[in-house]
């Protein structure tokens, strides 16, 4: 193998396995260090710079990062990553003055933009430009903002306090928002004059479900996006006691647990797939059972029925899973029994779409064959120059912290295009290495790795949490758990560097290595050079680390994968040629300002 390019921006960014995995690219070990040290604001102020909203995705992240922590390696659950981002803005202190400030008139430079909803893309593009001089405008039909954050979120798991203060400090910097104003009609706006245009207006339109019985019973059928929209806004205070959810993403949980609060006893999720298949995330289910709401699977809704015009309860065929010969999963009748389940009321989370009515096609944007507008994924860009999504409506539901990365993408797109520069020549991310050492067995950072299994987040009681729908249900790590969970972090960011020139091949540190992750040998192919290492490297997403230039002959090889970055490598080598070096890369953002100052961590 060719010896590693440590230099390259991504090879040890893809080693900090969490930052890699988030869309955002937050710089997670960074952050949870200065927690650590009780240095919340600092601590927010590095998520802010990345993922905008660290109060709101500390609550509801899809947490894409955890799955990825290393610490997942070694033992069943990785760090807390999302609840310890919820510690910075729980903890911090007011940080409005180190937001960015508003632009006079005076100095900005003279181009508008207008942005189609309120939600998170969007307002990640307005804070990213307003500091820049754009004149931004964000228009959404509701009267207030945070698009589906503050629309579809329930109040028990995501408080309108937390919204309001974030999206304050966006619209605090200059930022124009009318709400209550629907556009409908994308030529209009653009015959306004604005510069550019970014549409981030979600996907607003449920699923239908047109089985027998639908029209009949409508009354008590209801669209789950707009029943939890409803319910957000206060115009929906009640449901029955038998209620019946359709549907196992996020939405359908959501549904649930809010159907518990307001009258709901006997609440059921009825899915049509597996468990495991459910496309709700794990604590999202565990949640919703802990409620005491069951999910019943591969079940079928094949009729409304119904007495009058009154819902009586929900017909369903028994399914279950057969695979073809390459391994495509069918669902057939199993050959029981249809089911008839009593309610009195169904809420329908199958699924979102996107709805552009309001686009004319006769503008120049190309449209796909799912009428999804066609859309660049690196520089969110549509057919119609100057025109720009992001968020749901860009490549359909995702979540949170994929609007703001498409944000950041756009805004950055916007900048270019109006500077008149090519929106797809991407500019490299900053990086920073600074050796961590401070004498020959101390470093500036807590190596010691932690025993302790991961915390429980407190939990308000559950017959409490019940009566009140927005009272909230996770109470958040205090400061002491925090900084326990905190200590769980493997500092992936902490990098091992080699300097073959001052190695004399003592295998000091192949002794001392825990988890046998260092081998000197003869070079090979790397399909060979995997097999013959002192614990094989199985995990071929993850690079080996190659150094040559040894006196010997042979090379330095570090599976990336299962090193614990303790250090104990560094400590032993007699040399120095190992060397523990924080490697810190922030993605480059349209505006720098932005950017806040941060102090060394």
């Amino acid at each position: 193998m060719k010896p590693t390019d440590i230099a390259a921006p991504d090879y040890f960014h893809k080693v900090v396995d969490c930052q890699w995995a988030c869309p955002a690219h937050t710089p997670v070990p960074e952050y949870i260090r200065l927690i650590a040290e009780g240095r919340y604001s600092d601590a927010y102020m590095v998520n802010w710079k990345s993922n905008v909203f660290p109060g709101i995705l500390g609550r509801t992240c899809d947490r894409p990062c955890e799955p990825a922590c290393r610490r997942g390696r070694v033992e069943k659950d990785p760090v807390a990553i999302c609840r310890l981002k919820r510690v910075t803005a729980d903890y911090k202190d007011d940080v409005s003055g180190r937001m960015p400030k508003p632009m006079t008139k005076n100095a900005q430079n003279g181009k508008r933009v207008a942005l189609v909803g309120g939600g998170p893309a969007s307002l990640t593009v307005a804070r990213d430009l307003a500091p820049l001089g754009y004149a931004c405008t964000v228009f959404d039909q509701d009267p207030r903002s945070g698009g589906m954050m503050r629309s579809q979120i329930p109040k028990f798991r995501l408080p309108d306090a937390v919204i309001d203060e974030e999206t304050g400090y966006i619209l605090d910097m200059g930022i124009e928002f009318i709400g209550g104003k629907r556009i409908d009609s994308l030529k209009a706006l653009l015959a306004e004059g604005y510069d550019a245009v970014f549409v981030g207006s979600g996907a607003p339109r449920g699923r239908e479900l047109d089985i027998p019985g639908r029209k009949e019973a409508a009354k008590n059928i209801h669209i789950g996006i707009d029943w939890l929209s409803s319910v957000s806004f206060g115009h929906t205070t009640k449901i029955g006691k038998r209620v019946i959810v359709l549907g196992g993403g996020n939405t359908a949980m959501d549904c649930c647990r809010s159907s518990r609060r307001l009258g709901g006893e006997d609440v059921k999720v009825v899915v049509r797939s597996g468990f495991e298949e459910m496309k709700a995330s794990p604590w999202e289910k565990e949640d919703a059972m802990h409620e005491d709401i069951p999910i019943l699977n591969f079940l079928v809704p094949k009729e409304f029925t119904h007495d009058n015009g009154k819902l009586t309860g929900v017909v369903f065929e028994k399914v279950k899973a057969e695979y073809d010969a390459k391994g495509r999963r069918n669902l057939v009748n199993a050959g029981e029994p249809d089911q008839h389940i009593p309610c009195d009321d169904v809420l329908v989370a199958v699924g979102q779409e996107n709805a552009f009515p309001w686009i004319e096609r006769d503008i120049g944007i190309e449209f796909d064959k799912w009428d999804m507008p066609q859309v660049d994924a690196k520089t969110m860009a549509s057919t119609h120059p100057g025109v720009f999504f992001g968020g749901d409506s860009a490549f359909g539901p995702k979540n949170i912290i994929w609007a703001v990365a498409h944000g950041h993408d756009a805004a950055l797109s916007i900048h270019k295009l109006l500077s008149g520069e090519d929106i797809t020549e991407r500019p490299l991310p900053d990086v920073q290495v600074s050796s961590q050492k401070m004498g020959i067995h101390e470093w500036s950072y807590d190596n010691d790795i932690s025993g302790d299994k991961r915390f429980r987040v407190p939990m308000r009681d559950k017959v409490i949490a019940l009566k009140d729908i927005r009272a909230e249900v996770e109470l958040g790590f205090d400061p002491q758990l925090a900084f326990a969970e905190a200590q769980r972090c493997l500092n992936c960011d902490v990098q091992t560097v080699f300097t073959s020139s001052l190695c004399i091949e003592c295998d000091a540190c192949v002794d001392i290595c825990p988890m046998d992750c260092i081998t000197f040998t003869a070079n090979g192919e790397e399909t060979d050079l995997r097999t013959r290492l002192k614990a094989p490297a199985v995990n071929l997403t993850q690079d080996l680390y190659v150094a040559d230039g040894l006196k010997t002959g042979a090379v330095m090889v570090k599976d990336e994968d299962v090193c614990l970055h303790c250090g104990l490598c560094a400590e032993r080598c007699p040399t120095g040629a190992w060397d523990m070096q924080k490697y810190l890369i922030d993605m480059t953002h349209a505006n720098s300002s932005c950017q806040q100052t941060r102090s060394a961590a």
